[in-house]
């Protein structure tokens, strides 16, 4: 299974990378765009409503689009920033440079760390696989007690919100 990635050409996978992002951001801008008019009137006004929104319109409208550019050496924040910037109507001539940037940042990224890391699990399951097994399984568990942490956080950070804007309004 290593053969996989080591007979790939690493242009080739840079590439095809570059063009996965590009395309991926470009369709969560237009999307942002095209929901932005009637978005407060469906069930994206959840996501539109949401603390990681808001976070993400206040980066985008203080940096503009370097912000764009750095969001995509994180998960998840840039779904919501290529969001953020269609949202605001962010123009072309600054977005497609910003995305730009951004996917190809993301595809050398993934094109070295993510390959080499594939790699890497599939020799270790060549030689033992119930370590590689084990190993991904302790990875899995590790994402999913830290994200079920932050939802925690997220919700006291909420209700203890809730709980300031009911006690200053008297109820």
């Amino acid at each position: 299974m290593t053969g996989l990635f080591s007979t790939w050409p690493y242009p080739l996978a840079v590439s095809m990378l570059f063009l996965i992002a590009l395309a991926r951001g470009n369709l969560t801008y237009w999307l942002g765009r095209a929901a932005q008019a009637g978005a407060r009137r469906t069930r994206a006004r959840r996501l539109i409503e949401s603390p990681g929104f808001g976070r993400a319109s206040r980066l985008l409208n203080r940096w503009g689009p370097p912000v764009v550019s750095v969001s995509f050496l994180t998960v998840g924040f840039q779904t919501l920033i290529n969001l953020a910037a269609g949202v605001s109507r962010m123009p072309l001539r600054r977005y497609l440079p910003a995305v730009g940037v951004g996917a190809l940042l993301w595809a050398f990224l993934y094109a070295t760390v993510g390959f080499v890391a594939f790699a890497a699990w599939f020799q270790l399951y060549e030689r033992s696989p119930v370590l590689a097994i084990v190993a991904l399984a302790v990875v899995v568990v590790g994402l999913l007690i830290f994200v079920l942490s932050q939802l925690r956080s997220r919700r006291s950070a909420v209700s203890e919100g809730d709980h300031r804007v009911d006690s200053t309004t008297g109820s």
